[in-house]
């Protein structure tokens, strides 16, 4: 079926069911791509989607995603309760923009962001799973996302409670971690069971914490959970266990969650097996990229595509990927693969919407149908994109260390 003939099912789906927005969305994806605009702008227009996601929580975290059809699990269209996984890594991006643009107000924002992670802290040192409407319990991948939030805060500030917030949180890590370096226990609720590769995020998180607090436990705990992602590693740079619910074919968000937290440990702790096994990953990602950027959302273990749509926030991590791997190399070869996915995240934001839930955001699919976060526009998205295009104006590539 053509793109056209999907967006008119799609649109009049959404208007049966009572769904304006998501029947428009629809019909717009079916006209394809926009054309990308300058960097400075989709920046601009990026930062103030975020804002506006502060601001619908009264400024206590950032809305998990603005939604154009109700909600399976919130039962509301619009903007969704705060999520306190990515409004910690959320911190380093705003105030890496307000540096680098010159805008304290970004600062200020990001310093009260960590202000409400200390406030919601748990008792033992973790950060909450899902949002906060969700039930709370504790999760090791949102743990140390907040872990880059606060040490930001501390690099930021040169405040103690940044860190002891952040030593805290990393006891917790290193306590839950098990000897295989696996993070079995305190998983989230909201995944599959499993010691799920893509933790090596929360390993980097970690792993900056310990060298920032000169804690050698948390150095080691980060060095036996990166081990453990290269022992799920196949010779072509596939990872298995490495997906939220699928890990037959694993989405490129996962897969670049894994690269990334493998790659910056590689090079926080001079680790040069840990960056090979990023190239691999990258290597591989980077053979099933289209010529305008088009990645396919899910990769099966021979890096061959398994769905139709893409999942723009796993393009934008990938597209971190390649330049912090260009900064280290140089070739070109990486910065190519980067300018590819970047035009088409960028191609995938509507700079002109009338709506500010959509004005400026991140679909979490192109077309909007598709399967990862499906008609809403994601935080996680948002921040990912503004890193790799604070990192191409600043010629600083890789983005925000978080």
């Amino acid at each position: 079926m053509s793109l056209r003939g999907r967006a008119l099912l799609e649109r009049m789906k959404w208007t049966v069911k009572g769904a304006p927005l998501a029947a428009a969305a629809a019909w717009r994806d079916g006209a394809g791509l926009r054309t990308p605009r300058e960097l400075r702008a989709h920046l601009d227009a990026l930062l103030g989607w975020i804002e506006r996601g502060h601001d619908a929580t009264r400024r206590a975290g950032v809305a998990r995603s603005y939604v154009l059809r109700r909600h399976h699990r919130y039962g509301v269209v619009g903007w969704l309760p705060a999520y306190p996984e990515t409004t910690g890594y959320i911190i380093p991006t705003l105030y890496a923009a307000a540096r680098q643009l010159g805008r304290p107000d970004l600062a200020t924002r990001a310093t009260e962001m960590a202000a409400w992670e200390a406030s919601i802290q748990l008792a033992d040192g973790a950060v909450r799973g899902g949002t906060v409407a969700d039930a709370v319990s504790p999760a090791v991948f949102n743990t140390g996302q907040v872990l880059f939030g606060w040490v930001a805060a501390h690099d930021e500030t040169a405040e103690p409670r940044w860190l002891d917030c952040a030593a805290r949180a990393g006891r917790w890590l290193v306590e839950k971690l098990d000897d295989d370096g696996a993070w079995r226990r305190g998983a989230s609720q909201f995944a599959a069971a499993g010691g799920h590769v893509y933790n090596a995020r929360a390993a980097w998180g970690l792993a900056l914490y310990g060298v920032r607090a000169n804690d050698l436990a948390a150095q080691q705990a980060a060095r036996r959970a990166a081990e453990f992602a290269l022992k799920n590693q196949l010779d072509n740079g596939w990872f298995t266990d490495n997906c939220l619910s699928d890990p037959l074919h694993p989405l490129t968000h996962t897969i670049a969650y894994a690269a990334q937290g493998v790659l910056e440990i590689g090079l926080l702790l001079d680790e040069p097996r840990f960056v090979e096994a990023a190239r691999k990953t990258a290597r591989g990602v980077m053979g099933a990229l289209g010529a305008g950027g088009f990645l396919p959302g899910r990769l099966d273990r021979d890096w061959r595509a398994a769905v139709d749509w893409s999942c723009v926030t796993g393009a934008a991590q990938m597209g971190l990927v390649y330049d912090r791997l260009e900064a280290q190399d140089g070739g070109g070869a990486w910065k190519a693969a980067g300018d590819r996915v970047l035009h088409h995240a960028l191609a995938a934001q509507d700079l002109d919407h009338a709506d500010g839930g959509v004005r400026g955001g991140v679909p979490g699919s192109f077309p909007i149908w598709g399967g990862y976060g499906s008609y809403e526009y994601l935080n996680w998205a948002a921040k990912f994109l503004a890193d790799l295009v604070l990192g191409r104006l600043a010629n600083d590539p890789g983005g925000t260390r978080g």
